[in-house]
């Protein structure tokens, strides 16, 4: 729990007395363009040579602005469709086997893949993928502001771009507004759900002796193995709106900080790398840096394709479980979009996760500024449209403002 700033608080002594909005000036959305066709242009995905060579850019890029930032290197294994991939097998084979009469190995080989995958999503553990080979993340880090405050706001974005899809093909998301699902939902799309669903099917069909239930299990294995394949096998997509929008907000916001430093505390710049491989680069921030930073003085703000033609604020993620984010973090941030006169797509939570639901999940106080479509999903999702032609640049440089005031706001209140 974050102290000291319960809404409407002014910490006393303050200089800063004129409304909030009108103390921020627009962000610029060519500068953000600009920087965002340099950024697409390099192929990144989780783990490479490419996310290393976008991160030594980024590394350049603060530098541009006055801001000095480095680079951690940190294992991962680089991919998800691995992991899940052997999961939903795992469940294909337990359904085979239980329609052959071998109930016991049925059942194991359907928990053991309902297992892996369950603990793969994050935050878990993701004991499975410890067997698959590592690769190298690189996380940027760039700090402003007063190194020894007591308060820390982390601001979080990420460089690693998504592999393509027939599961992404966005003709699906108009199917099923057609159906009427995705207006009558307050959610995303459950993507996940067929990958773990195969191998639980299994289990429960071994242990029933269901052959129904075998052969759908069978069914929803193989489609998701081959889904995972089929993942695996395509190239990375641009990633100009996710994530490459958050980025360049990232370097407006360095640009900005640097010449007018956040007053009352110590502001982190963190670029991940290998969001798209379930966060594993964020997993390690916080394996590394969490044990410094205290969760009665730390905020996160998490940014997430920030130029879909919608802002909004997260109100909870998660594969499995729906963890929902504080009030006093959604507070926060809905009064100051209020504040700025920045419309926010309301009530809208996630079924897969960013790189917030780790810190979340570690007990720090978080939110996550996200963008949507009217389908309420990313703008081009892991498609290869995902282009800074296909940006709205408008709603990145909102993204900027918003930000930067809850950053400045945060720290006039911890004064």
């Amino acid at each position: 729990m974050v102290r000291g700033y319960l809404p409407g608080r002014m910490a006393r002594g303050s200089a800063e007395q004129q409304p909030i909005a009108e103390r921020l000036g627009a962000a610029d959305p060519e500068w953000l363009r600009q920087r965002l066709e340099e950024l697409e242009k390099i192929e990144r995905p989780s783990a490479s040579e490419g996310e290393r060579r976008a991160a030594e850019w980024l590394l350049e890029r603060f530098a541009e602005v006055g801001a000095q930032a480095r680079i951690e290197a940190e294992p991962a294994h680089g991919t998800y469709w691995w992991p899940l991939g052997i999961g939903a097998a795992l469940g294909a084979l337990g359904a085979v086997a239980a329609l052959r009469g071998r109930r016991l190995l049925g059942a194991a080989l359907g928990a053991l893949g309902a297992a892996g995958v369950a603990d793969d999503f994050p935050p878990g553990q993701r004991w499975l993928r410890r067997a698959l080979p590592v690769r190298t993340t690189h996380n940027v880090v760039c700090e402003l502001g007063d190194a020894d405050a007591e308060h820390t706001v982390v601001l979080i974005a990420h460089h690693d771009s998504a592999h393509s899809g027939l599961v992404f093909h966005p003709k699906i998301p108009l199917i099923a507004d057609r159906l009427g699902l995705i207006e009558k939902s307050d959610t995303s799309p459950p993507l996940m759900a067929p990958v773990i669903g195969g191998p639980i099917l299994a289990a429960l069909a071994a242990l029933s002796g269901n052959r129904l239930l075998a052969k759908l299990g069978l069914l929803l294995g193989l489609g998701s193995a081959a889904a995972m394949t089929d993942i695996g096998l395509r190239k990375v997509v641009p990633g100009a709106n996710d994530n490459g929008t958050s980025v360049v907000t990232l370097l407006a916001l360095a640009r900005r900080f640097a010449s007018e430093p956040p007053r009352g505390l110590r502001l982190i710049l963190l670029s991940t790398g290998s969001e798209e491989s379930f966060s594993e680069g964020m997993k390690a921030f916080g394996e590394r840096h969490f044990p410094d930073l205290s969760t009665d003085s730390s905020f996160f703000l998490c940014l997430e394709s920030v130029g879909s033609p919608h802002l909004l604020v997260l109100r909870g993620e998660g594969f499995l479980k729906m963890r929902e984010y504080p009030r006093r973090s959604l507070a926060l941030m809905d009064g100051l979009a209020e504040e700025l006169g920045i419309w926010l797509f309301p009530n809208l939570r996630l079924r897969n996760g960013t790189d917030g639901l780790e810190s979340m999940a570690a007990g720090y106080e978080t939110a996550v500024l996200a963008g949507c479509t009217d389908l309420k999903q990313p703008a081009n999702y892991h498609w290869p449209n995902d282009l800074a032609a296909n940006v709205d640049f408008d709603t990145a440089a909102d993204a900027v403002r918003l930000s930067e005031a809850a950053i400045r706001r945060l720290g006039e209140r911890w004064l």
